[in-house]
This record gives C-alpha cells, sequence and structure tokens, in this order.
C-alpha cells in the first residue's frame, strides 16, 4: 500500500473555513510545510523544532495562525513529535487516516483544514490522549508577547 492508499482527501480537497486555492497554499508556505499541511505528510521523529519545547504560550497553527494547543498541555510522550494531551474541540477535526496499511485518527485545524497529526487513547489524566502533532505544521506565540 503507498501514501496515495487511504480512505480521506488531502487537506487541500476540503472545505473549511480558509478557502485558499492550491495555487495560494503553495505560494504561501515552503516546501516542507505544504507537504505536512496540505498533503497529510510527516515530519522525521526527533527532528522537529517543538519536541523538546516548553514554555507559556500557544501553539498556532502554520497555515493560518489559528490557536491550536496551550502550552500548558504539552507534555513529553517520547515518541519524537510535539504532544498534547487536550484540545479545545472547536480548533481541530478528526478523520479516520487508513494510510500506510494502519487505522489511526488523523487531526486536523477546524480553521484551514490543514493536517496536523494523529491523536492515540495512550495520553496521560486527565483526558488520556495523546495529541502527536508535527512540528512544521505549529508556530508558538510565547505568553509574554501575545496580545
Amino acid at each position: 500500500m503507498g501514501n496515495d492508499d487511504h480512505e480521506r482527501a488531502t487537506a487541500s480537497e476540503q472545505q473549511s473555513p480558509v478557502d485558499k486555492t492550491d495555487a495560494e497554499w503553495r505560494a504561501e508556505l515552503d516546501e516542507e510545510e505544504y507537504r505536512i499541511l496540505r498533503e497529510a505528510g510527516t515530519e522525521a521523529p526527533f527532528s522537529g523544532e517543538y519536541v523538546d519545547h516548553k514554555a507559556d504560550g500557544s501553539y498556532e497553527c502554520a497555515g493560518c495562525g489559528a490557536e491550536l494547543f496551550d502550552g500548558d498541555t504539552k507534555y513529553d510522550s517520547g515518541c519524537g513529535w510535539p504532544s498534547f494531551y487536550d484540545v479545545d474541540d472547536d480548533r481541530i477535526e478528526t478523520r479516520l487516516d487508513t494510510s500506510h496499511g494502519m487505522q489511526r485518527t488523523e487531526v486536523l485545524c477546524a480553521n484551514c483544514g490543514g493536517h496536523l497529526g494523529h491523536v492515540f487513547e495512550d495520553g496521560p489524566e486527565p483526558t488520556g490522549k495523546r495529541y502527536c502533532i508535527n512540528s512544521v505544521a505549529l508556530d508558538f506565540e510565547d505568553e509574554e508577547t501575545e496580545d
């Protein structure tokens, strides 16, 4: 089974509040951002900017700037990607991802439909969830610089 063998559309084919053409996304995002956010790619484990990052603030979608995760919910899961145990349901969307011969739950930005990563049921209390997110899909807004 190849990368394209899955029961979901890529982010570029989804409807969301941010309505941009594929050409607009390609012009705004660098190659790696486009591959991950719009084509549901994955960065190499332990390679991302935010894997070991811990600070007060919030993590935003690198595609549209929508706030996604509070820094207080980030934890070290040891999986190689930034991990969070909680998120407001209105900030993300989820759907079944059957790519790579697996069944996982994909996490997307509710505002622009960008692929963020996956959520697993092996996280810490109080939610038991592990939102495993690509660093490339995130920007960080330090609490001290937020308006």
